[in-house]
């Protein structure tokens, strides 16, 4: 395994609902990180076409809207297929750059007839895509536009610098679900959120000395400007402040201590070398998976079917 990994994390905002100008700004981005050095570059939750916050898609318990239904089909038609063409531009970019690429899409299957979309984490690397993770359980509201997924795709993926893999957002306060990036041996532990709170910062800093691991934790800057005002229930937004989303990117060390970030209030790209033996040495006193595992007394079992 190598000893050391320069990071790049990406906060920024996508063109929002806007799939091919969004995947022309993530060609961008990605590119400008690439520059620095970074082998590892992470997007946020829903980068791609946008994480719709402050939008009610017409729903009120009980009913729907038809004008709902078209911000809806608005956003179906901007969400990316897997497989499908943006999977082929991002698989080529990382192939050309050579580097590890972690990006948040609203996923749909991309057939015309599906209307299922998923919150999704895409992986890629040198050798193009390399899989990708579903949110398992959307939180309040996402349950309108997102589906949930099953055991199948708790991806973990390997590379040169250790193990990849990410749960999204809320999903990170899922005790169980941690436990089973714990148990794959997760060494890089990626977090696409949307969740730009103080608390939240607590949350990581204690998964990574939990977990032991580099805790990557990627979220947008987003203004209220930037949401095309044509939309069906733009006037959702009218109560919702001009920064609708502050970010609070950040990389956290096996110790639980921050190495880069926590970013807020603008757009950036934060850069971290990462020195790979903390894993290993954080390990010596505490270890989720190994010596302070007792699984003679705890039956942990994950059902990835």
């Amino acid at each position: 395994m190598e000893k050391k990994l320069k990071v790049a994390i990406i906060q920024d905002s996508p063109v929002i609902f806007n799939l091919e100008k969004t995947m022309e700004k993530t060609i961008e981005l990605t590119k400008e990180a690439a520059l620095t050095g970074a082998k590892l570059i992470v997007f946020p939750e829903s980068f791609i076409p946008c994480y719709p916050r402050g939008l009610t898609f017409g729903m009120v318990v009980g009913s729907r809207t038809k004008e709902g239904r078209e911000d809806y089909q608005r956003y179906y038609d901007n969400s990316v297929a897997v497989p499908g063409l943006e999977v082929d531009k991002l698989s080529e970019l990382t192939k050309d750059l050579e580097i590890y690429l972690s990006i948040g899409v609203t996923e749909k299957n991309g057939n015309g007839m599906d209307g299922t979309m998923y919150c999704s984490n895409l992986f890629f690397g040198p050798d193009g895509y390399l899989g990708k993770h579903r949110k398992l359980k959307p939180t309040a509201a996402e349950r309108v536009i997102w589906g949930e997924d099953d055991g199948s795709t708790i991806t973990v993926v390997d590379t040169p610098y250790g193990k990849m893999g990410s749960l999204i957002c809320w999903e990170n306060y899922m005790p169980l679900a941690r436990m089973a990036m714990y148990m794959k041996g997760v060494n890089l532990y990626i977090v696409p959120t949307a969740d730009q709170r103080e608390i939240y910062q607590s949350t990581l800093r204690h998964i990574a000395f939990e977990g032991r691991c580099f805790v990557i934790m990627s979220n947008q800057y987003v203004e209220k400007s930037e949401y095309p005002t044509d939309l069906k229930y733009y006037d959702d937004l009218k109560d919702q402040p001009d920064v609708m989303c502050r970010g609070g990117s950040c990389v956290i060390n096996p110790y639980g201590e921050y190495l880069a970030g926590p970013l807020y209030d603008e757009p950036g790209i934060l850069t971290v070398d990462l020195d790979l033996n903390d894993i290993v040495q954080s390990k010596y006193d505490w270890d989720p998976a190994g010596h302070y595992n007792r699984p003679e007394i705890f039956d942990f079992k994950v059902n990835e079917r």
